[in-house]
């Protein structure tokens, strides 16, 4: 079996924690046409760094296209959602390949603005980089669909916090270019929005580093967790839909071969996420005869939750991650930094 050592952040939020940062919903002015600077971002995470870089700058519209546990994967935008592009100065999008339906609503909206491309600086994994179950057909196979796909890589870029922190610097930048009247507010705002990305990494770093490496095994739901694993020295056993794509099917010889390698490597847990049916899941997790994590522990990974969720921002959904990561290795987490409380 082959490790994976990708970068991502996690941890969990217990309860309602007063983090800084709306929730995931789509932010916009009571008059958008009253705006100096009309902005849209795509996914429910670009939208949110968004959202913390702007703040209470004035005279900005922010709105967000994909809605909470909505896979971007085969999101189809509505006729509200095109109009909101064609009249928006700034469109932020996560890139890499995860936006498939981008270039036909760019062209059926007429938006003519600036594109803040958030995967701007950052080292994109290449595909086939991920998890052997021992099924070389079947890796194959999943490895020539995701290259369609996703011609760029791996496109789950935020769930590495450092890769957040880079992409916050990059939105930061476009919209200062953008809007010269505000710049101040957007550098200070995501001063401090980094500062906390900074202590979420750190905390997620202390704490996972109080498991021996042996011990550090994750199965997920889809194979999304690549810079994740990466970040935090992690093996990576396997993933239920063995796809970067969220839409996928695993098939029989797939979910074997998963059962296999979790009884072989003694994964304690398999985790489902929010926004993808935990069936498959809870069914290999009972076969393999491990705990499985679904409904309100299920992962945040594709899209942020609703708001009052323990996902409904970046910072929560990541401490919800990594917290319940740590539980399932038998850890109890340290304290959260005062900024994170």
């Amino acid at each position: 079996m082959n490790k994976r050592y990708f970068a991502v952040p996690a941890l969990l939020a217990s309860g309602a924690l007063a983090l800084s940062g709306c929730s995931a919903g789509t932010t916009a002015s009571a008059d958008s046409s009253a705006a100096d600077l009309t902005v849209v971002a795509t996914t429910t995470q670009v939208a949110d760094f968004t959202r913390n870089v702007i703040g209470d700058a004035s005279g900005v519209d922010l709105t967000q296209l994909i809605q909470p546990n909505q896979s971007a994967h085969s999101y189809d935008p509505s006729a509200a959602d095109l109009t909101a592009l064609g009249a928006a100065d700034v469109l932020v999008i996560n890139g890499v390949g995860l936006e498939e339906w981008l270039d036909d609503a760019i062209a059926a909206s007429g938006f003519d603005g600036v594109t803040i491309d958030a995967d701007t600086g950052i080292t994109i994994s290449e595909i086939g980089a991920g998890e052997d179950h021992g099924d070389d057909e079947a890796d194959v196979h999943t490895d020539e669909a995701d290259a369609h796909a996703h011609d760029g890589g791996d496109p789950h870029i935020w769930t590495n916090v450092q890769n957040a922190e880079t992409i916050v610097r990059t939105i930061t930048d476009g919209l200062v270019s953008a809007d010269q009247g505000n710049a101040s507010t957007f550098e200070a705002n995501a001063t401090a929005y980094t500062a906390q990305l900074t202590d979420l990494d750190e905390w997620i770093r202390t704490n996972v580093d109080t498991v021996p490496e042996s011990e550090r095994l994750l199965v997920s739901n889809h194979d999304a967790l690549g810079y994740f694993t990466a970040a935090y020295h992690i093996d990576y056993v396997g993933s239920v839909i063995p796809s970067f794509d969220d839409n996928a099917e695993p098939s029989a010889a797939e979910i074997d071969s998963l059962i296999a390698a979790i009884k072989a490597t003694g994964v304690t847990a398999v985790f489902s996420e929010a926004s993808l049916s935990p069936k498959t899941a809870e069914t290999i997790a009972i076969e393999a005869g491990v705990t499985v994590y679904s409904g309100d522990d299920a992962l945040y990974v594709d899209s942020l939750g609703p708001t009052g969720s323990a996902g409904d921002t970046y910072l929560k959904s990541q401490l919800h991650n990594a917290t319940l990561m740590l539980e399932s290795w038998g850890v109890t987490p340290s304290a959260l930094p005062a900024d994170l409380q």
